[in-house]
């Protein structure tokens, strides 16, 4: 299944551009598929949290491991109802909030860009499980967490 180029766009532009946080955390969409998502993350000297070693701070990695978690359950929500209008469908991102959030930090957070990918285990009528993980660009798996979602 491929999404309408509208749905694409407009759940891309809530999460780079509504939600001002992201913003912050400079967060971008780099694939949405229906059973998974993939976002980017460029180092700045503002994510820094330990200064010696210019590494990314821990909730900078959690915030943006909980975003992307986030945009997986609305593509996967928006898969699911595709008998209803892009509008409607991008609307359900409002009743969406994290219900819970665990996060394993694996590795040091070091490096220029840092890719993210999450994927919805289970999408159920009131709660969405998903896995996430952050990863340097050459692979190596820096940060992995599991959350759920509230969906009703």
């Amino acid at each position: 299944m491929v999404f309408e180029p509208a749905f694409t766009e407009g759940l891309v532009d809530i999460f780079e551009r509504r939600i001002v946080f992201n913003q912050v955390l400079g967060l971008r969409v780099t694939e949405v598929l229906p059973d998974r998502v993939m976002g980017g993350l460029e180092m700045r000297p503002e994510l820094v949290g330990h200064y010696a070693y210019n590494r990314v701070h821990g909730g900078v990695i959690s915030a943006c491991l909980d975003a992307l978690g986030g945009l997986a359950v609305m593509a996967a929500m928006g898969a699911r109802h595709m008998d209803e209008s892009v509008e409607q469908r991008l609307q359900r991102f409002a009743r969406l909030g994290t219900i819970d959030l665990r996060v394993d930090y694996l590795r040091p957070g070091i490096g220029e860009r840092f890719v993210l990918k999450a994927e919805v285990l289970r999408l159920g009528s009131r709660v969405a499980s998903t896995r996430m993980d952050f990863l340097h660009t050459n692979g190596t798996l820096l940060a992995s967490a599991a959350a759920a979602y509230i969906v009703s």
